[in-house]
């Protein structure tokens, strides 16, 4: 039955009302794409591979492969043997890459940290693969010893494993040079590994001391990074990138395409809004991380300073403390998982903004302005 009290004008109101006190999800809300509403008017949709144009001619293929191309030189693939698209989202970046890992080894084990995004598990459950849940050290990290007893009891299985680059509660990172090295020494050498980057995939190529994310460097089978986190997008979206040689694609008649994505049709706007992003901050980027990651130091260090909990993992900038009451929780739409809520500090926020968090968390009193 129709609601006829909905109405645009009191969406926007409410979108603007719960926009300024946002802090607990890893959304760049900063972004201004008004200059792009006139493509508004079109079917944008990329139909099937992004590196195939097609016989449906109303798309925008080739800001997607100037996209895939960008996070290609930040990841160090090389052109002739990168292949990706743009997502809905990291989640379906997360299914595909897990998939290219079943489609290459059908008899893999998939192998994820407790900390893992609950994609990860999905697709275990999706494409039936065995899974394989790796305990975490206590701040989220992968237990690296754990990892190393699981593969070695499954030695003579191919191993598809997933690494997280930011994970999902607290931020952190797994060491990929220290799961390649497990490898090396368990002797396996059928494996596919799968970097979860959604928000740490745009961090951690701009802070000094990370493991490089690196395919030229460490053998990364594919990597997924969200669009609508660090980028910032009025529609959910992600990148999926792959080595090329790896990809298993079929023809698809009907669309004058290959069938190598999850879904088929595709968004066709959200490449444009990635490349227009791209075009405008590609060097702001290491500013704006090391601008968060200060205001994410800066609170972690004022509730440390009274004694309370506060984590923040390196290569972050999600800052865990105690879960506060329902109503704050509500109010600043934090992410709670157990005691523990966290806040993810993302270029809309700025000082002024934390300190009025702090000071409704009632930890502000003793602070000097």
């Amino acid at each position: 039955m129709s609601n006829f009290n909905l109405s645009i004008d009191a969406l926007l109101q409410r979108l603007q009302s719960r926009s300024k006190l946002h802090a607990g999800y890893p959304y760049n809300l900063a972004f201004d794409y008004q200059h792009i509403l006139p493509l508004l008017q079109y079917t944008l949709n990329n139909l099937g591979d992004a590196y195939v144009e097609g016989n449906y001619g109303i798309n925008a293929k080739d800001f997607e492969r100037e996209v895939i191309s960008f996070f290609a030189g930040l990841y160090h693939l090389e052109k002739d043997d990168t292949w990706g698209y743009v997502t809905s989202c990291g989640t379906e970046g997360n299914l595909y890459g897990i998939l290219l890992g079943r489609e290459l080894y059908p008899d893999g084990i998939l192998y994820g940290s407790a900390d893992c995004h609950y994609s990860i598990v999905k697709a275990a459950r999706m494409f039936r693969i065995p899974f394989v849940e790796v305990k975490s050290q206590i701040h989220g990290e992968i237990d690296y010893s754990s990892l190393r007893q699981a593969l070695a009891k499954n030695r003579n299985q191919p191993a598809i494993i997933n690494v997280n680059v930011g994970t999902t509660i607290t931020g952190a990172v797994d060491d990929i040079s220290k799961v390649v090295d497990i490898l090396a020494e368990l002797n396996i050498s059928q494996f596919h590994i799968h970097v979860d980057g959604a928000l740490g995939g745009m961090l951690v190529p701009y802070m000094e001391g990370a493991t490089p994310l690196d395919f030229s460097q460490y053998p990364i089978g594919s990597i997924a990074v969200s669009g609508h986190k660090f980028i910032g997008s009025p529609v959910p979206c992600g990148v999926v990138l792959a080595r090329k040689q790896k990809v298993q694609s079929f023809d698809i008649e009907y669309l004058g395409s290959t069938d190598t994505t999850i879904t088929g049709s595709r968004n066709g706007l959200t490449p444009v809004i990635l490349w227009d992003a791209i075009q405008q901050r590609k060097n702001l980027f290491k500013a704006e991380v090391l601008h968060c990651r200060k205001l994410a130091e800066y609170f972690q260090n004022k509730i440390a300073e009274l004694g309370h909990f506060a984590l923040l993992n390196p290569f972050s900038t999600t800052v865990v403390f105690e879960r506060p009451e329902k109503s704050i929780e509500k109010r600043w739409q934090l992410a709670c998982y157990g005691n523990i809520a966290h806040i993810v500090v993302m270029q809309n926020h700025h000082e002024s903004i934390l300190k009025q968090l702090l000071q409704e968390l009632d930890l502000m009193s003793t602070i000097a302005a």
